[in-house]
């Protein structure tokens, strides 16, 4: 798995971002029965980069935590067979499958550990798990695809014993 890490603010994590986010991005996939290898970009930000990126493609006049931008267009969560036949979803050097692209505002991942008394590396990573399973056709418009997103978030964190 390859992650493409841009950090575009002067705010420090002070986590192993890099380590964490491959953790967690490769157990999403590993869960998720993905047959190919992945890639991904991550682009850790602040709230006013994020604001902008979310008025754009959101029309959300509003900073958020984390921005999911997918490759491939699942016909159901998960559902591999839509790339079997298309290369073009395929990195073309690597062979690696081209999931899409992560935003987190890292601002939000400190404010919301402390709304939710749990470490900065805990939001850091539901953040990453959350937004993996957007890049797989996962969404929470329904109360019912919450669930499932809720329970697979917390799974995974889970597996890697990243608790509250």
């Amino acid at each position: 798995m390859t992650i493409q890490i841009d950090y575009e603010t002067g705010r420090e994590l002070g986590i192993d971002y890099a380590d964490l986010a491959r953790a967690v991005a490769e157990k999403v996939l590993e869960t998720e029965g993905c047959p190919y290898d992945a890639s991904v970009n991550l682009v850790l930000t602040d709230n006013e980069e994020i604001k902008k990126v979310n008025s754009e493609f959101r029309n959300i006049q509003a900073p958020t935590d984390v921005l999911s931008f997918p490759m491939i267009s699942f016909a159901a969560p998960a559902d591999y067979a839509v790339v079997e036949e298309d290369d073009s979803y395929f990195d073309l050097d690597t062979d690696e499958l081209l999931l899409g692209d992560i935003m987190i505002s890292v601002d939000k991942v400190f404010a919301q550990a402390e709304e939710y008394g749990h470490s900065v590396t805990r939001e850091f990573c539901f953040l990453v798990a959350h937004s993996m399973l957007h890049l797989l056709g996962y969404d929470h418009m329904t109360p019912e695809e919450a669930a499932v997103m809720e329970k697979k978030q917390s799974a995974v964190l889970e597996e890697l014993g990243i608790t509250r």
